[in-house]
């Protein structure tokens, strides 16, 4: 028997019992629509925990460096300085925080926190509990005109800080999108005076959104990713020298390293590492330099193991589909031991009976294999509009795969039907009823 004669007589056999070869073919279906739903769904996740990084600011480093014995303000001015003379420092960025209790008002609108110990904040009269939705309460930071390169904060109206505006202690002010749009709402923030604590300070930036152009849907591991966007668009920077205004004259002892290239961040948390151990006598003061590398490398991890567990889940169901084929298989080789018999007694060889059962299961999980590929198609469509806000299509790799393992299958587990069938004596196959 060729090949040609065995595939019609497969397709022939499928299409006689179409019931039970779809009853067959569903453990299969449902087997790889559930590899392709959960890989591509842990794919989409991996996506919006990189947009994520990426809104938190791509290769910075976060620095902190404080000494008693020579006052922090040195340490600080020392760290700039040594910063902006590294030839892979794109910039740097001091840190400053204000006041917890500071007073932000722009006409009839205020924003202010009454106490820190309870949570409260007061909203325009509203009280709220500090950290729900609608906490408006914004961080108010101190930095330079290299806080939004740094940051990765983008200005969609205004201008950032100029290097004289620093130095002169300028009374301006750049918004975060949260901020802007609940002092102002509709109405253009550019160039109106906001007062902070009764001063006078002139708005003339607004900061884009750090959720802008990203797609992270409603999924609940997305959440908490959306509440940092929301906390990170509160916003209000004001000038680093502001300091001794609103910070009780303490020196700034954080900063933020902006890397020219991610391959330069390993070197430059080395050298600073190096540069700060030499000029801080860690018994009077300390330092410590963050790593962002090893952050991600560490999530990559936890996604590549999720990915594991997922695929290992879909993994049973393909199993159990398996162990559906060779039942079916052996209740076919059942159904036409005659036919064997007479097959083998006209001197058909064991290998073309092996080779006719096995093309059988194989079109079997084949074509469940197609319906299947389809089914997680249509799936993914569903759960990744659902879940992250936009329409995955499962790769090429993925689909090609599924497809594999599916024929795949059918070999496997009709080999012991197809062997137990090639095995049988004419004499007693011929007898069957």
């Amino acid at each position: 028997m060729n090949i040609s004669q065995a595939v019609k007589m497969a397709a022939k056999s499928i299409s006689s019992n179409k019931g039970r070869s779809f009853l067959t073919m569903l453990g299969i279906i449902i087997g790889l629509a559930a590899v392709i739903i959960l890989v591509t769904y842990a794919e989409g996740q991996n996506l919006a925990m990189k947009a994520y990084y990426e809104s938190m600011g791509t290769n910075t480093i976060t620095v902190s460096a404080y000494s008693w014995g020579m006052g922090s303000s040195n340490v600080g001015q020392q760290l700039y300085d040594y910063c902006l003379g590294m030839e892979d420092v794109a910039g740097v960025a001091p840190n400053g925080y204000g006041g917890s209790r500071m007073t932000i008002s722009y006409e009839a609108k205020t924003l202010s926190r009454q106490r820190n110990y309870g949570g409260m904040v007061s909203v325009s009269g509203g009280a709220y509990y500090g950290g729900g939705s609608d906490d408006h309460y914004p961080q108010i930071r101190l930095s330079n005109d290299k806080f939004g390169m740094c940051n990765d904060y983008k200005i969609a109206k205004g201008r950032e800080f100029s290097y004289l505006e620093i130095q002169n202690l300028a009374q301006v002010c750049i918004l975060g999108a949260d901020t802007a749009e609940y002092l102002f709402s509709f109405a253009d923030p550019i160039d109106k005076v906001i007062t902070v604590n009764g001063l006078p300070f002139r708005v003339i930036g607004v900061y884009q959104s750090k959720g802008a152009g990203l797609n992270l849907g409603t999924a609940e591991e997305s959440q908490w990713i959306e509440e940092d966007i929301k906390r990170q668009d509160r916003l209000l920077l004001l000038p680093s020298s502001m300091t001794r205004y609103f910070n009780n004259n303490q020196a700034i002892e954080d900063y933020t390293v902006k890397v020219k290239s991610a391959d330069a961040v390993t070197k430059v948390v080395t050298e600073l590492n190096g540069f700060l151990s030499n000029i801080i006598n860690t018994n009077y003061g300390g330092f410590y330099v963050d790593n962002p590398q090893q952050w991600q490398e560490n999530q990559n991890e936890a996604n590549e193991l999720q990915q594991r567990f997922l695929g290992g889940i879909a993994a049973i169901s393909l199993l159990v589909g398996g162990i559906g084929i060779m039942n079916i298989m052996l209740v076919t080789v059942t159904e036409r031991t005659r036919e064997i018999g007479i097959r083998k007694a006209i001197g058909a060889e064991r290998r073309s009976i092996i080779v006719q059962f096995l093309i059988e299961a194989a079109m079997i999980c084949g074509i469940g294999g197609i319906l299947g590929i389809a089914v997680g198609y249509i799936g993914t469509m569903i759960v990744s509009k659902l879940s992250f806000g936009l329409v995955m299509i499962p790769g090429s790799a993925i689909t090609a795969g599924a497809f594999i393992i599916s024929v795949a299958l059918g070999i496997i587990f009709g080999m012991y039907p197809a062997i137990k069938a090639s095995a049988l004596q004419p004499v007693e196959a011929l007898r069957a009823d």
